[in-house]
């Protein structure tokens, strides 16, 4: 039987967002988390992260540099009673200055091709899945990928419905009651 995920979004979500997190000096994790992450665990979901990764692309850091960054934050996670099914990743851009990297990518956030990649590699129910992200290209990837429920966070606020069916959330721990 396929698996229920919480799929989460990486910068802004994860980690504080400082704008092309590629080490660790600059990897601050959000506030709740982990708490999240274990609440969604102890009630049979798998965590997966879903990141788009333009610094790749644009030169910022390396695709090596952020794999490392990546074990080393699935390291963290653990640490905490917390495995990580999966990162995935897309290091493309259109606009990218690494001539590899600089191309449109269907994995590129708003679309879908990561999550429904992550639903083939780890056996995913994305209709009884959820995605929380910070930003409407999340959304949209969730929505275009069947995500049963999308969360957008927002920090500041409470919890609302958004005319596309999404939650808005202030805070990570606004999500605990609908992982059930």
């Amino acid at each position: 039987m396929p698996y229920r995920a919480l799929l989460l979004d990486r910068d802004g979500v994860v980690n504080v967002d400082h704008g092309y997190v590629g080490d660790r000096e600059r990897f601050v994790f959000m506030d709740g988390v982990f708490d999240l992450a274990r609440h969604a665990v102890d009630r049979g979901f798998r965590i997966a992260v879903i990141t788009n990764q333009a610094g790749i692309a644009r030169g910022y850091y390396t695709e090596p540099a952020f794999l490392a960054l990546s074990g080393w934050m699935r390291g963290e996670f653990q640490a905490r009673g917390v495995e990580l099914a999966g990162v995935f990743h897309c290091p493309y851009h259109k606009a990218g200055t690494v001539a590899p990297y600089a191309r449109d990518s269907f994995w590129r956030k708003p679309n879908p091709g990561m999550i429904l990649e992550a639903a083939r590699r780890l056996n995913l129910d994305l209709a009884r899945s959820v995605f929380l992200g910070d930003q409407p290209t999340d959304m949209e990837a969730a929505q275009a990928g069947g995500v049963g429920l999308r969360a957008l966070l927002s920090p500041g606020g409470g919890v609302t419905r958004t005319d596309a069916g999404a939650l808005t959330i202030g805070r990570h721990a606004d999500l605990l009651a609908h992982l059930t």
